[in-house]
């Protein structure tokens, strides 16, 4: 990450007041809506802690704003590209402003799901088998032979995704060939290229990391049932989803899936706050869906559920991020 400001290493991070801090909510993605909720919620909890909160948008008046605002610190809390790509962090490191979060390298590469792959693969990882296909590719090979292709090498069930994104937006599972087309139709329509990877069944878990003054520190799993699809709308709306928090897991298999988590934040060179979705198949393998690196944080969120599991107050967990951000040897 591109080094603070020279004078941004000598803010207060006392007991007292800290701040000011700007919180980056909305933007111009697909989540831009989750990311009002989390960033409401994160600028509620810092308040509650006695830290100076100002929220603003990702907008024509942004650069204006952080100029005249100086804050000591900005929390990016933007889900989808701009907000998790790195290049709204390569602009803030232009302001010379210090952030909460992963830097802009680090983002750009867990962004991309086919490179984070090949990272976490090399760092003995296991994530599912999978190939990439871009849409024009797709259209000029015929789309009906390399589907069945891939059918032939991965087998089913298989899950469609876009390479980039987040919020199960364009995903869909896929049980028999004949819903491939449609799953690929949907997919395309949120990015040009598709991640087709080997479905693995098991228990699907997510893992949060929050990294302090004390390291990293895996917080519990949380263990994610559903009759139907994981999507967006079971992700950000109460009921269609039962969590388990923490994770109906035995003592090995939770240190597994938290070993795995660490591992991953590590391998990827994630700072402050992260969340790796796994599932624990049923030799007890934990194999890696996905790293966020600008995790939910609305009230249905998957990392406040796993901090009040480890008996942390959100105000005093997210000032504690913003302490570690805004420290000098940090």
């Amino acid at each position: 990450m591109t080094a603070p400001a020279p004078d941004a290493a000598t803010t207060t991070v006392s007991s007292g007041t800290v701040g000011p801090v700007v919180i980056l909510a909305g933007g111009l993605s697909h989540e831009r809506d989750v990311s009002v909720r989390s960033g409401r919620r994160v600028a509620d909890a810092l308040r509650e802690a006695g830290v100076e909160v100002q929220v603003h948008d990702v907008d024509a008046d942004l650069l204006r704003f952080l100029r005249e605002t100086e804050p000591a610190l900005v929390w990016p809390v933007l889900h989808g590209a701009s907000g998790e790509d790195g290049s709204l962090q390569d602009v803030l490191a232009l302001v010379g402003v210090p952030t909460v979060g992963t830097g802009p390298r680090r983002s750009r590469q867990a962004w991309s799901k086919p490179v984070a792959k090949a990272e976490l693969l090399q760092g003995g990882i296991s994530t599912p088998d999978y190939v990439t296909l871009p849409q024009a590719l797709f259209r000029d090979l015929g789309a009906q032979t390399i589907l069945d292709m891939i059918v032939e090498r991965l087998g089913l069930p298989l899950v469609v995704k876009p390479v980039q994104g987040g919020s199960a937006l364009g995903v869909t599972r896929v049980d028999e060939a004949s819903q491939f087309p449609r799953a690929m139709v949907d997919c395309f329509s949120y990015g040009d290229t598709a991640l087709i990877e080997r479905a693995v069944d098991g228990i699907e878990v997510a893992v949060s990391v929050i990294d302090g003054p004390d390291g990293l520190e895996a917080l519990p799993a949380v263990e994610i049932v559903t009759s139907g699809s994981y999507d967006y709308d079971a992700r950000y709306n109460p009921g269609p989803v039962e969590y388990f928090t923490p994770a109906r897991l035995d003592a090995e298999a939770s240190a597994r899936v938290a070993d795995v988590a660490l591992r991953a934040h590590e391998i990827l060179g994630l700072k402050h706050l992260s969340r790796t979705d796994i599932i624990l198949d049923a030799e007890g393998t934990p194999h890696v869906l996905e790293v966020n690196v600008s995790p939910g944080l609305t009230e249905t969120s998957l990392l406040p559920q796993a901090a009040a599991a480890a008996g942390y107050e959100l105000p005093t967990l997210y000032r504690r991020i913003v302490e570690h951000a805004l420290a000098p040897t940090h």
